[in-house]
C-alpha cells in the first residue's frame, strides 16, 4: 500500500473508532514490557553509571523489538493474504495516532467547564495531565487542558503521522515506544534520574522536528480561522510561538504549546 493512502485510512479509522476498549492497544502491550523489563533490570542495587547502563538496554531492546514485531506481524498477515495484511496494517497505523482520544479527552474537560462544573472539570483533567488537580482553579484548569491539547497534537498526532510516512508501521510503532518509554521512565527523580535519562534524551531527539511542525500547523490553523472571520490570529501564534517556544524546560513542548497560546 502507498504510504499516502496508509495515512488517509489510518487517520480515517483513527477518526471513526479511535481506540476502541475492546480492541488490543499495541502501546498497552510496550507499557507492559517496559514495566516488566525495568523490575527484572533493577532486581538488585545498582550504581548510577550501570542504572544508566541498564536504562539505555531496556531502550534499546523495546524500540526495536517494537520495530521487528510489527514487522513480522505485518509480513506473516500479507503472506496469508495480501488484504488482511493491509487491513492490519490500517488498524495498527491508526491505533498509532490518538487525535480522536485527544478530542474526546478535551470535550470532557470542556463541557463539565462550560457547566460551572469545577470538580467534574478537574477530575477529566486529571485524566489528561500528571501534575495533582484536586485544587485548581478554572483558569489552570483552562491551561492545562491547552497545554495537554498542544503537547499531545504533536506527540500523539503529527509525530506518528510523520513517521508513518517514513517508515510505515514499524518506524511508528517504535516511535510510539520511545514515547511510552519517556512517559514512563524519563523523570527527574531519584529513581529515575539515570535509568530513564537515555529515554528522555531519545524522545528529545525524535520529537525535535515534529514538534515544530505542530506549531507551524498551528499557526497555519489559526491563520486560516483567522480569515474566516473567527477570533485567531497567525501573526500573533506565530511570534509568540518562535519568542517564547526555546524558554519551556522540554527543548520540545514549548513550540506548540507557545502557537496555541498565541492563537
Amino acid at each position: 500500500m502507498e504510504r499516502a493512502a496508509l495515512l488517509v485510512l489510518a487517520l480515517i479509522v483513527d477518526a471513526l473508532i479511535g481506540d476502541p476498549p475492546w480492541l488490543p492497544h499495541p502501546i498497552r502491550l510496550i507499557g507492559n514490557a517496559i514495566e516488566k523489563g525495568e523490575r527484572w533490570l533493577r532486581r538488585k542495587p545498582l550504581s548510577p553509571g550501570q542504572d544508566f547502563c541498564h536504562g539505555l538496554g531496556l531502550v534499546v531492546g523495546v524500540v526495536l523489538s517494537s520495530y521487528a514485531l510489527a514487522w513480522l506481524v505485518l509480513q506473516a498477515l500479507t503472506a496469508l493474504s495480501w488484504w488482511v495484511g493491509q487491513g492490519a496494517a490500517v488498524i495498527l497505523g491508526s491505533l498509532c495516532l490518538a487525535r480522536r482520544s485527544l478530542k474526546e479527552h478535551a470535550r470532557a474537560v470542556f463541557h463539565p467547564l462550560c457547566a460551572g462544573d469545577l470538580s467534574r472539570a478537574r477530575i477529566m483533567l486529571a485524566r489528561m495531565v500528571s501534575r495533582e488537580t484536586v485544587d485548581l482553579p478554572e483558569v489552570e484548569i483552562v491551561r492545562g487542558t491547552l497545554e495537554s491539547v498542544a503537547e499531545n497534537s504533536s506527540d500523539g498526532v503529527l509525530a506518528p503521522l510523520c513517521y508513518l510516512a517514513l517508515g510505515g508501521v514499524p518506524l511508528a510503532l517504535a516511535y510510539k515506544a520511545v514515547n511510552t518509554l519517556d512517559s514512563m521512565l524519563g523523570y527527574h527523580t531519584e529513581r529515575y534520574e539515570y535509568f530513564g535519562k537515555a529515554a528522555a534524551r531519545l524522545d528529545d531527539l525524535v520529537n525535535l522536528v515534529p514538534a515544530r511542525l505542530t506549531a507551524l500547523a498551528l499557526v497555519t490553523a489559526a491563520w486560516i480561522y483567522g480569515a474566516c472571520g473567527l477570533a485567531y490570529d497567525g501573526a500573533a501564534a506565530w511570534d509568540i510561538a518562535w519568542r517564547d517556544g526555546h524558554k519551556h524546560a522540554s527543548p520540545n513542548a514549548g513550540y506548540p504549546e507557545a502557537a496555541l497560546a498565541g492563537a
